[in-house]
């Protein structure tokens, strides 16, 4: 702020009304602009004003009377003040005066034809017969007034005082003359009160002259009555008529340049003293052609204060024209504040510029109503857009969002190209309302505030509450439409139109990603302090899209599983030994669509509930948790029944060690999910039945061949039990079932030592029953016959003996019985060389070569590699 101006001397310092003032002092300004401000005793004469420098400014001094400040005002000092005075005074013109105006002659002051006497009646004689020519200062007019109130010194006036004449006119009159002039008014007083003898004897000269004078009247008028008639007067009235026309004819011309000239000089003075008023016009369409609008309304504003009610027809002109560039410049700053996209700071900068120009409407309204016609239309542009068949334009045109996916899960680079359009549309639209609804709300806050400076109409409120929750609405509507049509009414699907939802695996990999962009939309409009009905929409949006990426994954998952295969290729190396790869692929999906699911949908933000506090989102997890299991469990099921594998003894297991259950139920857990106790406890269930069938086609598949193989290698090269052979080994068939059994040993062992107490006991079980059958069926033993039997029976049993049930061993003492008692043997089994030690020792080999089927003798199992390879066959 600079310093306040200051008055500080004037030349003159008094004068008549339009007296040309310079005036003096200092901080008058840097520029003629800053003045903003001049009145001189209580008058505003700044249209007068010049400013010269900032320490003079020259003025014209107005219709004032009596003695006042000149104060003087600056744009950035404000009022000032001033330490001198002005007296303005008004004097009476009379014939003889000189005067810089002219005189209007209502009233002849001079009697054609005759001479005045007397002085002018606009003297007065001295009453008191004194010369007031030594008093050349007059006193002060303000102080009479107030030393006489309502009083006067004129000696006509009915309010005369005697005081404020004597004061005016003698106050540096000394007593003595004062009291000489008393004298003087006595006898003057005295004289009248006379009698008129003594006046005649007084003027007895004049009298006499004054007889005369009149008998020559008399006589003249007799004269004239006789020679003119009785009217005389008719023929001296129209000879001064007629001289009166003369002499209007000789002075009109002179009268007409007279006016001519006087309103040249007016129509000058009111050019050169209203200058702003007739070139504002022009200034106006200058400035409005430079955008400096703030120049524009400051002058108006001006102009407006000068001459509103100015009843000159010539301003009122210059008004009008000033007025119409005005409205203009209204029209052209509200078709500004209307047309989008613009800045919240230029609308209010627009809008101020409006409010300053009193326009006739409510512009900070329009600018709201304006913002949010431009927020629908931008949502109903961008879902029309992207709502197409022909998905691969949109995709073209919308290749530049590609790049925002390789965030999350990144598509194949094939895939690039081909994101769908309802991805594409969730992201245009999400980033659109992030960029228009703030500005849409910041002017709304703003014209609330009252920082626009409007008055607020009533129902505002409720309109703009109107607005908000529209645009809400409508911006979840068109999402829920594009992504989970579903959720929307059946009225908003035919108001919005259908839209083409893309396949489960086009549009899964970018869900998270779809919902990461209205997660931060919804952060956005949480900043703002929306109401909580309006983020509700949105976090009910959110909610749903949450619900349907988690729903969407799992079901992508068990597509997925769906597509799984089996190459029978057993690893030993891993975590897992003896396993496939597939129950490893189909753990690894589930852990990664779990850690997806965690990471985009379990998380939560600001004003967001946890997904599973949600009676909805649980029901729906453990459903799609129990697909994706039954999916494995169909893969699974299908590769079981596969009717393409070959029956061959070198094909490998048909089924996989199902241990990865337990770590998927513990991800689950570890990454937040309730444990699906139910869907794995189902999926256990069919598994389990599936296992049984497994092993059932297992036992079929491996017990029937080895049973079959038994009599055929029973009586191998012509061999009967009645025959008298020295035993000194068992025979090819027990060997042939001891190695059969270690290969099935051995090929489940590779599998699961887990399966060894399922599927052995029941292979035993058919070959005790098989032995059984055929002891049943010899006609006739021999003794050597019975006691090859009886050590073959008891070879097999002691070597199966683990894995022996109590039906097996059963059947094996039948077997047994079944065979006639040996009569000496104690000898018959010295003469043997003690069979058992001779079994023992001849399979020894066997035992050895196998490395491995002193699991089934010792009752301690053990992992072994394929029978085949290594397995001695053919007598001992």
């Amino acid at each position: 702020m600079a310093p306040p101006p200051v008055v500080t001397g004037l030349s003159p310092n008094e004068g008549l009304p339009g007296t040309r003032i310079t005036i003096r002092g200092e901080n008058f300004g840097s520029k003629p602009t800053d003045l903003i401000g001049l009145s001189i005793c209580g008058f505003d004469c700044l249209l007068s004003a010049e400013w010269k420098t900032p320490n003079k400014i020259i003025a014209i001094s107005g219709p004032v009377k009596g003695k006042g400040e000149v104060i003087v005002t600056t744009r950035y000092g404000g009022v000032g003040t001033c330490s001198v005075t002005f007296k303005g005074y008004h004097e009476t013109i009379g014939p003889m005066k000189e005067s810089a105006v002219w005189v209007e002659e209502t009233t002849p002051l001079f009697v054609w034809g005759r001479h005045s006497l007397s002085p002018s009646s606009y003297q007065q004689e001295d009453p008191l017969g004194l010369s007031v020519e030594g008093n050349e200062k007059k006193f002060p007019e303000e102080d009479l007034m107030s030393y006489f109130p309502e009083k006067s010194g004129d000696i006509a006036a009915n309010n005369f005082s005697a005081g404020w004449f004597l004061l005016e006119n003698h106050h540096a009159t000394s007593f003595n003359d004062l009291q000489a002039g008393l004298l003087h008014l006595r006898r003057k007083v005295e004289g009248q009160k006379e009698g008129q003898l003594s006046f005649l004897k007084a003027n007895i000269g004049s009298v006499t002259d004054q007889i005369d004078t009149l008998t020559n009247l008399r006589e003249k008028h007799e004269a004239d009555l006789h020679r003119f008639g009785s009217e005389p007067t008719l023929k001296l009235e129209k000879s001064i008529k007629e001289s009166e026309r003369e002499g209007r004819k000789l002075f009109d011309d002179v009268l007409a340049r007279r006016d001519r000239a006087e309103k040249t000089r007016n129509a000058l003075n009111v050019l050169a003293r209203f200058r702003f008023l007739f070139c504002l016009p022009c200034v106006i369409d200058r400035n409005i052609k430079k955008g400096e609008y703030d120049i524009v309304i400051n002058d108006y504003i001006r102009v407006k204060n000068l001459f509103n009610k100015t009843d000159v027809p010539i301003f009122k002109s210059a008004l009008n024209e000033v007025e119409k560039r005005i409205k203009d410049l209204q029209t052209k700053l509200h078709l500004d504040l209307k047309t989008m996209p613009i800045t919240v700071e230029q609308q209010k900068r627009l809008v101020r510029y409006l409010v300053n120009l009193d326009c006739p409407y409510d512009p900070a309204w329009d600018a709201i109503k304006s913002r949010s016609n431009f927020i629908n239309e931008k949502v109903k542009q961008v879902y029309n857009f992207h709502n197409t068949t022909d998905k691969n334009d949109a995709n073209k045109s919308k290749s530049n969002v590609t790049s925002k996916y390789s965030k999350y899960n990144p598509p194949a680079p094939s895939d690039l190209n081909t994101i769908p359009a309802n991805v594409n549309f969730v992201d245009e639209i999400c980033l659109s309302i992030s960029e228009t609804f703030p500005d849409l709300w910041k002017i709304g806050q703003a014209y609330f505030s009252g920082e626009l400076r409007v008055k607020v109409e009533p129902g505002r409120h409720v309109e703009f509450k109107h607005i908000v929750m529209t645009i809400m609405e409508s911006f979840c509507k068109s999402i829920r439409s594009s992504v989970i049509p579903n959720t929307l009414d059946k009225n908003d699907k035919t108001i919005l139109g259908p839209w083409t939802i893309p396949e489960l695996e086009e549009v899964a990999a970018f869900l998270p990603e779809l919902l990461r962009c209205v997660r931060s939309t919804y952060i956005a409009l949480i900043k703002l302090d929306l109401p909580s009905e309006a983020l509700d929409i949105v976090s009910s949006l959110l909610l749903d899209l949450r619900i349907h990426c988690m729903s969407t994954l799992f079901k992508e998952a068990a597509e997925q599983i769906k597509q799984l295969n089996e190459n029978w290729k057993i690893d030993f190396s891993g975590d897992y030994v003896g396993i496939t790869e597939l129950p490893i692929k189909f753990e690894q999906i589930i852990q990664d669509v779990i850690q997806i699911v965690k990471e985009s949908v379990l998380s939560t933000e600001h004003r967001e509930t946890s997904l599973l506090e949600n009676p909805t989102a649980n029901k729906e997890l453990n459903k799609q948790i129990e697909a994706v299991l039954t999916s494995f469990h169909n893969v699974l099921n299908n590769l079981s029944s596969d009717e393409g594998c070959d029956d061959d003894e070198d094909n490998s297991p048909v089924v996989s060690q199902l241990i990865v259950f337990a770590n998927i139920l513990k991800k689950f857990k570890e990454s937040g999910f309730p444990a699906p106790e139910h869907p794995v406890r189902n999926a256990k269930d069919k598994l389990d039945a599936l296992e049984k069938s497994i092993l059932e086609k297992y036992l079929e598949q491996k017990s029937d061949p080895l049973v079959g193989t038994i009599e055929p290698s029973m009586y191998l090269g012509r061999f009967d039990w009645d025959v008298d052979i020295t035993p000194n080994s068992i025979r090819p068939y027990a060997k042939e079932c001891i190695n059969n059994v270690i290969h099935v040993h051995s090929e489940v062992n590779s599998i699961s030592s887990s399966l060894l107490e399922s599927v052995l006991p029941q292979v035993v079980l058919t070959i005790a029953e098989e032995l059984y059958r055929l002891m049943s069926c010899v006609q006739k033993f021999s003794k050597s016959g019975a006691q090859q039997a009886t050590a073959d029976i008891n070879a097999l049993q002691i070597f199966f003996d683990h894995y022996c049930t109590p039906k097996a061993r059963s059947y094996f003492q039948e077997a047994l019985d079944i065979i006639p008692p040996l009569e000496n043997a104690e000898a018959t089994v010295n003469e043997s060389g003690d069979w058992r030690h001779l079994f023992m020792g001849k399979l020894g080999g066997t035992q050895r070569g196998t490395n491995g089927a002193r699991s089934l003798a010792g009752h301690r199992p053990m992992r072994v590699q394929s029978a085949q390879n290594n397995t001695q066959t053919g007598p001992g």
